[in-house]
C-alpha cells in the first residue's frame, strides 16, 4: 500500500502528461502541487514557464530554475494544475486549506482546462465536511459570520493566518453544499467576501486521483 507521500509524487508526475509544451503552465498550492512542481523541473526546459497561485509556490518553482510570470503578463494559459481538499462526482471541489483561494481562482480563471491532483481520500459525494474557506475583508468579517449562522453554518476566524493579499480567513463547518454553484454564486455576493473556497465555476474538467491501485484518471463533462 502506497504512502500519503508516494501517492502525491504519482499523481504530481502524472499531471506531466497535460503541461503542453512551449507554454506557459498554471501551478497551484500545497503539498500535492509540490510534488508537481519538483516533477516540472524535470522538464523545465520545454515549458515557457509558469504562472504561480501563492508566494509558497513562487519560490519552490524559482528555486528549481522555472521561470515564473506574474498573472498580468499572460492572456490565457492551456492548463492549471492544483490540488483539492474536497472533490464531488461533478468535479466542483472546496479549496483554501492552504489559504491561497483567491489566487488559485484567478490562476484557474486564466486556464482553458483544470486539472485537479488529489488523493483518494479527497473525493466525496457531497461537497462540505471539510470546512469551507472563505477569504474577507477584516471590516466585514463579524457580518459574514453572522450570514453564515443564518444558512446553518459555523464560521470561525482561522488563528493566526493572513492571506498573500492581507486578508483573513473564516472556515465554515456544518454546511452540506448540495449545489455548489448556487451556493457559490451567493456567497459571492456578499459585501466584503474576497473568493469562497468553493470552486464549481471552475470547476476540474480531469482529477488525477491516487488510489492503492495507483493514478485514476476521471474526466467530467
Amino acid at each position: 500500500m502506497p504512502t500519503a507521500d508516494e501517492l502525491k509524487t504519482l499523481v504530481g508526475r502524472a499531471a506531466l502528461e497535460f503541461v503542453v509544451p512551449g507554454s506557459v503552465v498554471g501551478v497551484g498550492t500545497g503539498s500535492t502541487v509540490n510534488k508537481f512542481i519538483d516533477a516540472l523541473a524535470t522538464m523545465k526546459g520545454r515549458i515557457a514557464g509558469a504562472v504561480s497561485s501563492s508566494a509558497q509556490s513562487t519560490e519552490r518553482m524559482r528555486s528549481l530554475g522555472i521561470r515564473v510570470f506574474d498573472a498580468n503578463e499572460v492572456t490565457s494559459l492551456p492548463v492549471y494544475i492544483d490540488g483539492a481538499d474536497e472533490i464531488d462526482g461533478r468535479g466542483c471541489m472546496i479549496k483554501g486549506g492552504g489559504a491561497a483561494l483567491t489566487r488559485e481562482k484567478i490562476v484557474a480563471d486564466l486556464a482553458e482546462r483544470f486539472v485537479c491532483i488529489a488523493d483518494e481520500s479527497k473525493q466525496v459525494a457531497v461537497l462540505g465536511r471539510f470546512a469551507l474557506p472563505v477569504e474577507v475583508i477584516e471590516m466585514a468579517r463579524e457580518r459574514i459570520v453572522r450570514r453564515f449562522a443564518a444558512i446553518g453554518g459555523r464560521a470561525v476566524p482561522r488563528a493566526g493566518v493572513v492571506t498573500d493579499n492581507g486578508h483573513p480567513i473564516l472556515d465554515v463547518q456544518g454546511l452540506a453544499i448540495t449545489d455548489p454553484p448556487a451556493l457559490e454564486t451567493e456567497i459571492n455576493q456578499w459585501p466584503g467576501v474576497v473568493a469562497c473556497g468553493i470552486f464549481a465555476r471552475h470547476r476540474a474538467r480531469v482529477c488525477l486521483l491516487g488510489t492503492a491501485a495507483g493514478v485514476r484518471r476521471i474526466d467530467y463533462d
